[in-house]
């Protein structure tokens, strides 16, 4: 069991990303959560290049941050 993810919610897959004019856009779900620009969307990239699906995925995970508050529905 990864200490990362315990309940396996990223196995799912529920991030994705495009970039769009030089800045990157982080979705969940399909629903816009954050956009990186300049820097930020450079690092990301970088780390996005070498990175497995699930490690892709944990990564976007850790740059959106707690992004959820718990009143969502």
């Amino acid at each position: 069991m990864n200490s990362e993810d315990p309940r396996g919610a990223l196995d799912r897959g529920p991030y994705s990303w495009n970039e769009v004019k030089g800045e990157v856009r982080i979705y969940w779900n399909g629903t816009l959560v954050t956009t990186l620009r300049k820097e930020s969307a450079v690092r990301f990239q970088t780390k996005i290049s070498q990175a497995n699906p699930k490690e892709t995925q944990l990564i976007m995970a850790k740059v959106t941050g707690n992004f959820k508050r718990g009143n969502e529905k």
